[in-house]
């Protein structure tokens, strides 16, 4: 309604009626919750025949288990905190119900995606976020950058949906179905030799470890993981309440919700989910350490979503899913907190995103600097606040894990958490705590959020303070059956139980450094600034600088690799085959015109004569003729008649000059 009828219902009406139905939405998630989520309780909803093709049967329904419901509850809070954001922060742009519709619409898919019971069905959730970010990201059209960065986002996660269909197909060609009941209910009835087996890199996997490397593709594409993640930082040319909506709680949440909510298949093959650890550690890595040269405010955010990300995925490569999905909820709270006070920020300085160019807020915006300093705070892991109880229980249980790929995870998990406080902490001092490097004008018309942006900053920030202490022994840790059915826990998966007994100095080896981290970006930023750029501008440490500032060059090797001999190739064959390299075989401007020419002459074969059409088709019948009964020596003797009665057809054909196609 407000997608078709924004112009009617103006600004506050579309304004009402988004954030009215989200919190419709959000208290009807609650009550979910409360009924089945607390209850353990399974519901599922058949609605309408959807899909009825062969053996393919197959309604269109919905799943509600404590997975969906805690899913639901934590997309549709975020979701409505965004939209009453979005009031305030959109308030000038005249486009303000397109945008609102956009949001809506994103919201409505991302339920769908949660909340299928079929893998066909959660791919319509899948492709619905996918074309919404789209959108989104996009909304902008006037600027280049903003449509470039469209574009990447749905080119890039077109790979990722590549691997996912290919999956869902291989599913049904298995299973013979694609309902999740049917499938986890079968699935332990294949013994290990009821599979095929395939030899891929020395390694041997079967049919289910294939199915689940092609799931983990479409994962890591819409989850952004190293490899496939390049879109996500550049997503962020969108507005600020777009970047808090997908980084929180919607598209990159969609990939470790799959994979979680596949955690059957997962378990039955051990080499993938090697491979889900390995990459998801590598991500956290990778993320944190490109954060730490970013100027962007945005982007330094954007890339901590990234590494956030690779903590969840290498907990599902450690078969701890109930972590996973635990910091995944944890994390929605702080990072949408940090968005949202980067767009205050944003929107105080009029779109100023470079941190170089901020300084001295705290003065101006003190509202803001707090929300920012608990997100970040959260984010980092400081005690006893909400992703303390999340990201320093997946390391523990990497530790746990007693294998090659778990101490991996640990040991690159540890060192992102000192990066990612480092980040975090220099993002606060170059934004609040430095001198102000704004211009006059500027800093002049710097004002702290208006009630529509601050109201949403403070439900955030009482969810990163509380959320995890108030959860953490409901959702995670021994003795909690909170997830029944919903997620598979393996009964041998000892880890959780090993790690309460690891090493004291294991266990806090994260808070450590990630105490460490913060103290000495404060210090280095606020004391020793000079000599830090100094030491900065030596050779090995400018090497260094520029590897992490481009990225680890993975853009520059995508453009070289693909982009420009992808767009080399296309032009030489539109361009140099097809246009100029046939020039001498059909003529001026190649085959295009040459098409054009040839229609020019068959049409003048429409002489409107009745005695043209019956020659026509004295020639079509004697050619038959020819053809049936091969008579090809004839044909060489006739071609001189042949010949001579296409001239004496030409010479009947007075309404037409053919001479001119014949020069």
């Amino acid at each position: 309604m407000v997608g078709f009828g924004g112009r009617f219902l103006g600004r506050h009406g579309a304004s009402i009626l988004t954030i009215g139905c989200l919190s419709i939405s959000t208290l009807l998630a609650g009550l979910a919750f409360a009924r089945i989520g607390l209850h353990k309780e399974v519901c599922v909803v058949d609605c309408f025949p959807w899909i009825h093709s062969g053996a393919l049967q197959m309604n269109w329904g919905f799943l509600f288990d404590s997975l969906t419901v805690t899913m639901l509850l934590t997309v549709s809070v975020v979701a409505t905190l965004v939209h009453i954001y979005s009031v305030g922060y959109m308030s000038n742009d005249p486009h303000q119900p397109r945008f609102m519709a956009y949001l809506s619409l994103f919201t409505f898919f991302m339920f769908i995606l949660v909340s299928a019971d079929n893998y066909i069905q959660m791919f319509v959730g899948w492709e619905g976020v996918g074309l919404c970010s789209y959108l989104l990201i996009g909304f902008w059209q006037s600027r280049i950058q903003a449509n470039k960065a469209a574009i990447k986002a749905i080119v890039v996660n077109r790979i990722g949906d590549f691997g996912f269909i290919l999956a869902i197909g291989a599913i049904y060609m298995v299973f013979r179905s694609v309902h999740f009941e049917t499938i986890f209910a079968t699935l332990p009835y294949f013994s290990g030799s009821g599979f095929e087996t395939f030899i891929v890199l020395n390694k041997e996997f079967s049919t289910l470890g294939v199915i689940c490397i092609l799931l983990f593709i479409g994962a890591m594409a819409k989850s952004a993981q190293i490899g496939l993640h390049t879109w996500l930082p550049d997503a962020m040319e969108g507005p600020t309440p777009v970047s808090a909506l997908i980084h929180a709680a919607t598209m990159v949440t969609a990939g470790v919700f799959m994979i979680i909510r596949s955690s059957p298949l997962f378990e039955h093959a051990p080499q993938v989910l090697s491979i889900v650890t390995l990459v998801g550690a590598l991500t956290a890595f990778f993320a944190a350490t490109t954060g730490l040269v970013q100027n962007d405010l945005k982007k330094v955010i954007a890339y901590s979503t990234c590494s956030q990300l690779g903590y969840m995925i290498f907990a599902c490569g450690i078969s701890n899913y109930t972590v996973s999905i635990f910091h995944l909820m944890n994390h929605a709270f702080f990072k949408a907190l940090l968005f949202l006070g980067a767009g205050c920020v944003i929107h105080a300085l009029g779109d100023e995103q470079d941190m170089r160019r901020m300084g001295a807020l705290v003065k101006f915006i003190p509202l803001t600097y707090i929300m920012m300093v608990i997100g970040s705070l959260s984010l980092m892991g400081f005690p006893f606040l909400t992703g303390f109880y999340s990201k320093d229980v997946i390391l523990e249980v990497a530790y746990a894990k007693y294998t090659m790929s778990g101490h991996f995870a640990y040991w690159l998990g540890i060192v992102s958490a000192f990066f990612t406080a480092f980040y975090s902490f220099r993002l606060l001092y170059l934004t609040f705590l430095n001198e102000a490097n704004a211009s006059r004008k500027d800093m002049e018309h710097v004002h702290d959020a208006p009630f529509s942006m601050a109201f949403p900053l403070l439900i955030l920030a009482l969810g990163s303070v509380f959320i995890g202490y108030l959860a953490k022994d409901m959702m995670i840790g021994l003795g909690t059956d909170f997830w029944g059915n919903s997620i598979y826990i393996a009964s041998d998966n000892l880890s959780a139980v090993d790690s309460e007994f690891i090493p004291l100095c294991v266990k806090w080896a994260p808070v450590l450094l990630s105490l460490a981290g913060a103290i000495i970006a404060l210090v280095s930023y606020s004391f020793f600034s000079s000599r830090f750029a100094a030491v900065a501008r030596t050779r090995g440490f400018r090497s260094i600088y520029h590897f992490l500032s481009r990225k680890w060059y993975f853009d520059l090797i995508y453009n070289e690799l693909v982009v420009r001999p992808v767009l080399f190739f296309g032009y030489h064959i539109s361009f140099k085959v097809i246009d100029r390299g046939l020039i001498e075989i059909f003529g001026p401007y190649g085959l295009s015109a040459s098409i054009g020419r040839s229609a020019k002459i068959l049409s003048s074969l429409q002489t409107g004569f009745v005695y043209n059409y019956a020659f026509v088709m004295v020639l079509g019948v004697i050619a038959l003729l020819a053809v049936v009964t091969q008579w090809l020596p004839v044909i060489l003797d006739l071609r001189l008649i042949g010949l001579l009665f296409l001239a004496l057809f030409f010479l009947l054909s007075k309404r037409h000059n053919l001479t001119k196609y014949m020069e």
